[in-house]
């Protein structure tokens, strides 16, 4: 369910040309954050809205977009996040 979540807010932020959420939660199973309920998820998103930020920027977007999810349902994210004229690279 919380990746059909965090992919829903990213769709309406970045209306992304490219959007793969992995669920690698179950990899970390007893994990402190796993314990709490927060899962590990890899991102890879390919969205205008990255063109000309930088790395940080990029991350402070897609954290912004994903909102409170990050303090409780999310205890890591990887970020792969990419404008469409990097993705043709």
């Amino acid at each position: 369910m919380t990746v059909n979540i965090i992919k829903q807010l990213l769709k309406d932020a970045f209306h992304p040309e490219l959007l793969e959420i992995v669920d690698n939660s179950a990899a970390h199973a007893g994990h402190a954050g796993a314990r709490s309920g927060g899962g590990h998820y890899h991102v890879t998103i390919v969205a205008e809205a990255f063109e000309g930020k930088s790395l940080v920027q990029r991350h402070q977007l897609i954290y912004k977009a994903l909102g409170d999810m990050m303090k409780h349902q999310i205890h890591a994210l990887g970020i792969n996040a990419l404008s469409p004229s990097e993705r043709k690279i």
